[in-house]
């Protein structure tokens, strides 16, 4: 079975749920009023009524769990709650079930039961006759801790003053990250610099990009990366947004090199510490490749594909993603302001574009952050689209981002950039991103530490 495809696994596991529900309403067993399934595929709407033609009241993700409360008379169809709260109709073909489970002996329930989207007031309207009605954004999650399903939450920063760990703590961070070039004796105090404060550490570790598709340079880099798993660190990046030639040698962008190196890294990694998480690279989510030509840049998507054809997964415990261009909330699927609805705008898309290529196997965030220039003045012109967002909103969206990766099952780890940066330059305003703003406030503080339940 390693060697099936992922179109081919999902149709296996499709066929082999589909059977198991025929044979589930044709036997008998004992009564039962719910059942527990989980979502088999990537994507899976709850709508409105037992029918594709009902409205979207919530999008369900791969591992998700939906409590079943009865079935239509429709068949195939199951009436539930999701694990957001919302209630309605999904098909039952694309759940996994326990065994021995008997969706014969769940109730009938009525086509006009009440349904709601998550947080929402109960509809049971259809979507219009042009197609679905687009998902309504979930509330903000301060009212609630996250079912966290063995997600974690860290920050990237520029130290870990007093100040830097009051607020990582407040906001339920237990990981560190810091970013060290091949070579940097420094890498190796930032690991002892974590654990004397009590966090794990992610260490993203880039090194020449000249260099860097030299077979040679490629063991000199696996050997230092090997150093630090030997020295503690919890967690490597190998490389850093890979598919730009900021990154990687120009001419030379490709996913089958970048896989020989992180083949290697992993290797090494392991061999000196089974227990480090080797995270792959995360390319920066682009679809520039037509305006600057392949040579200086390839598309996130085009290169995740083409890193999982080389077999990248193997060779990654996590798949590593950033979101760093966000200007509406992670729970909207359109309407962002730019007006191109490009799907690195989204969370959503964002996700899919990373890890469908690597079946089921989670993702890691080692870059998520909305840019806010409020109280440091105008921003650069090639950082303008981020113009109007202000605190309250990276605040709350940051919060939206960490209970949607928890609850999605699809994300192990998710870091937040940043925590506290202070440079704010017209090449790269990153303080904008810091959730430490200048006069010392940290709403995220406050609403993260409500999604992961310390506040």
């Amino acid at each position: 079975m390693a060697s099936l495809s992922k179109k081919l696994r999902t149709l296996v596991a499709l066929s082999l749920a589909a059977l198991a529900i025929a044979a589930s309403f044709g036997g008998a067993a004992h009564a039962q009023t719910t059942v527990t399934g989980t979502v088999i595929v990537d994507e899976l709407y709850m709508r409105s009524s037992a029918s594709r033609r009902g409205a979207i009241l919530d999008t369900l993700r791969f591992g998700q769990r939906v409590e079943i409360r009865g079935r239509s008379t429709v068949r195939g169809w199951g009436y539930g709650r999701s694990e957001s709260g919302a209630v309605g109709w999904v098909v039952l073909q694309y759940l996994k079930f326990p065994a021995n489970t008997n969706l014969s002996n769940l109730p009938i329930v009525p086509p006009d039961a009440p349904t709601n989207p998550a947080g929402g007031a109960p509809s049971s309207a259809a979507a219009p006759a042009g197609g679905p009605t687009p998902p309504p954004a979930a509330p903000p999650p301060a009212a609630g801790r996250a079912n966290l399903r063995g997600f974690e939450l860290g920050g990237q920063v520029q130290s870990l003053s007093p100040a830097t760990v009051n607020a990582m703590r407040r906001a339920g961070m237990t990981w560190v990250k810091r970013q060290a070039r091949e070579g940097d004796a420094a890498a190796f105090a930032y690991i002892n610099e974590a654990k004397a404060n009590g966090f794990k550490i992610l260490l993203s570790v880039i090194g020449n990009p000249e260099l860097v598709v030299e077979p040679s340079y490629q063991d000199v880099y696996a050997s230092f990366v090997g150093q630090l798993a030997a020295a503690g660190a919890d967690a490597i990046e190998v490389w850093n947004e890979q598919n730009i030639d900021r990154e990687w040698k120009r001419g030379a962008i490709n996913p089958v090199t970048y896989t020989q190196l992180l083949a290697k890294a992993y290797r090494a990694i392991k061999a000196n510490n089974p227990n480090t998480l080797v995270i792959s690279g995360a390319p920066a989510p682009t679809g520039a490749e037509a305006a600057f030509g392949s040579d200086r840049v390839w598309n996130d998507d085009r290169y995740v594909q083409g890193m999982a054809a080389a077999g990248a997964g193997r060779y990654a415990d996590c798949i590593g993603l950033h979101y760093n261009e966000g200007i509406i909330s992670p729970n909207q699927r359109s309407g962002d302001p730019r007006g191109d609805n490009y799907p690195t705008r989204y969370y959503d898309g964002q996700v899919a574009r990373g890890l469908n290529p690597f079946g089921g196997k989670r993702g890691c965030f080692t870059e998520l952050g909305y840019l806010s220039p409020q109280s440091y003045g105008p921003l650069p012109s090639n950082f303008a689209w981020a113009a109007n967002v202000t605190v309250q909103q990276q605040a709350q969206w940051l919060a939206e981002a960490a209970l949607r990766a928890a609850q999605s099952g699809r994300i192990r780890l998710m870091i937040v950039f940043n925590v506290d940066f202070t440079y704010y330059g017209a090449d790269d305003p990153q303080a904008g991103y810091a959730i430490i703003r200048p006069d010392g406030s940290c709403p995220a503080c406050e609403t993260l530490g409500r999604v992961m339940g310390v506040r």
